[in-house]
Formats: structure tokens, sequence, C-alpha cells
């Protein structure tokens, strides 16, 4: 049989590692917010938002990373208080990674708190809770003890006895989010997340004690109206986690293909990098309450210079239900 290369198996066990310190991220964070950022839970122009992300890398060589989130989040009007509203959602995230499928799926549950100061200023804290499963499977991995000297034999057993191959934890998260606006085209917004607040035991080993590490994420993000028909964005987020970091930035112009009621249609053309060595153009059209972004990772980092692929692709939908308010009733500033 022939013997498998010593560089992409060193490559393996170095992405390995890698992935057992980190979460799943995206390019477009700003278009999964609440993977950043429980405070984002409602924060959105119009009632109720349905959405779904999937991002998809390195199928060109033996450690696929694989994405997917779906999301529903909604606003709670208070008749009583026209200075506050509420937030709540579910959303589900799925992740599998490398030939052992190393796969991390949860499902939870977020609110939020807003804080309505004046016309421009709105103030957000954000709580979430949820379940998480983590396991992977041996049946496609090969190990040392399997190398006979010459040559190699699956028969031989791994000689490794794990206690567990699936483990389960609490996921908790908090954060907060300021916005100011101006106006429904000229607004930032700055927010702080942190998650895994009590960092779980993931371990598959009973004598091992190891902790997922807290994630924390910061961004700014920033629109402004340049013209009646062009708007400009600009996003930058830093994220950590134990010793991981990861700074995004980016950007793209907005234009108004069409500004009629019931048929406005926007086309956004930009692009980002991330710190890690990777740049990605990214597209996006919304059209009334639908919106589809898409983005290309060109990756440049070291990984990539053994391989013949650079990245992936990621793609975002969203769908907003929006509801006539009664009068009187508090409506709030237009939020991504």
């Amino acid at each position: 049989m022939k013997q498998k290369s010593p560089i992409l198996t060193l490559l393996f066990l170095s992405v390995f590692t890698f992935l057992q310190g980190q979460d799943l991220h995206y390019s477009q964070f700003y278009n999964a917010p609440l993977t950043i950022n429980p405070a984002l839970t409602g924060i959105f122009n119009g009632d109720q938002r349905i959405s779904g992300s999937l991002r998809d890398q390195w199928r060109s060589v033996p450690v696929p990373w694989f994405t997917v989130t779906l999301g529903y989040d909604q606003k709670f009007y208070s008749k009583k208080k026209s200075k506050s509203f509420f937030g709540g959602g579910i959303h589900f995230n799925y992740d599998r990674q490398g030939d052992s499928n190393l796969t991390l799926s949860n499902i939870n549950l977020s609110g939020s708190y807003n804080m309505v100061i004046n016309d421009q200023n709105v103030f957000t804290i954000g709580l979430l809770g949820g379940y998480s499963f983590r396991g992977f499977d041996t049946q496609n991995l090969t190990w040392d003890k399997q190398w006979d000297g010459s040559q190699f034999n699956g028969s031989t057993g791994s000689g490794e006895d794990f206690d567990f191959t699936r483990v389960s934890f609490f996921e908790s998260a908090a954060g907060f989010n300021y916005r100011y606006q101006r106006n429904s085209r000229t607004k930032i917004d700055v927010g702080v997340g942190a998650f895994h607040l009590i960092e779980p035991q993931v371990a598959f080993y009973n004598t091992d004690d190891i902790k997922l590490p807290r994630r924390f994420s910061a961004y700014g993000i920033g629109s402004m109206k340049l013209t009646d028909k062009l708007d400009l964005q600009l996003d930058l987020m830093y994220q950590f986690q134990g010793p991981y970091d990861e700074l995004l930035f980016g950007g793209y112009v907005n234009y108004y293909l069409n500004e009629k009621r019931g048929r406005t249609t926007s086309l956004q053309l930009g692009a980002g990098y991330r710190t890690s060595k990777a740049l990605f153009p990214k597209v996006a059209i919304r059209f009334n309450e639908i919106f589809v972004a898409f983005s290309y990772d060109i990756d440049f980092s070291e990984f990539n210079q053994h391989t013949s692929g650079r990245g992936g692709p990621e793609i975002h939908v969203q769908y907003i239900i929006t509801h006539v308010k009664p009068l009187g009733m508090f409506k709030v500033c237009p939020i991504f």
C-alpha cells in the first residue's frame, strides 16, 4: 500500500489541533450575527427574520471544513413601554471537520433587551443558553502503530482507547451592542460578545482536564449614505479564543437599482481580508425582504501552498417579515 505523504499527515495533525481550539466562524460575520453576539437578537429592520448560512472550505485536501447555521429571531413589543423592546430567537449550528468527521452541533436560545435612549441611540444587552454535542469517528483515521516499519497495515489496531467519542455540554454567552443611527442608511453598530462563559469540559478521556476556552468578539459595522443611490459599508471584527486570534475587515458599496416600494432592489459589491491570510471578494443582492450574499475565500496561508484549493465559498440567505403596526406603537429604527 502506498505510504501517505508526510506533508499531508503533518498538515492534518496541525489543522486538527487548530480545529480543537476554535469555534465556527464566517467571513461575512455581520450576516450571521448570532454567532458573534447574542445582543444582536432581533436587531434588524422588520419583525421576524429567518436566516441560513453555509460555509464550505478545503475540499481539495483531506480536511474539509463544512459549517451550517439556521436561525429564527423576532422582536417583542410592549404596549406600555415605548422606549424599550425585547428580542428572542433560536438557532442551530452544525460544523464538520477533517477525516475524523470532528463534529459540533448545538441548538441555542437567545434573548435581548433593547433600551431606546432617543431617536438615534439604542443600547442592547443579550444572553444565550443552549446545548452542544461534539464527537468524532475513527473509521477513516490511520495511526502510527499501523506502520510496521516498511508499509501500512490497516488490520493492526490503533493502540488508542478513547473513553468517549461523543461529549455534550451546556453553552452560554452574553454581550452588548450599541447603535447610533442618523437615518435608515447612515448608522453604526459596535459591540462585544463572549461565548463559553462557563468553559465546559470537552475531553474524550476521563483523565484529561480539557475545557473549551472562552471566545470573545469585538466588532464595528458602519454604513453611510453617499448619494441617493449609493451607500458605503465598512466592517471590522477582532475575536480571540485561547491562543488563537483573528482580525477581519472589509467593506462594500451598495447600489440601489430600484427604490420603489414593493420593488426595492440593491446590489452590493466588495471585498474583505482576514489576518490568517485570506482575501474574500463578496457580492449580495436584496429584493424587498429577500437577501442573498456570497463570498469566496482566497487563502494565501502556508497550508494552501501544498494544495490545489484556495479556500471555499460562503453563502447567506435571509428573509424578513414586517407586520403593519397599530397607530401609536413604537417602531424601531431600521437595523441590519
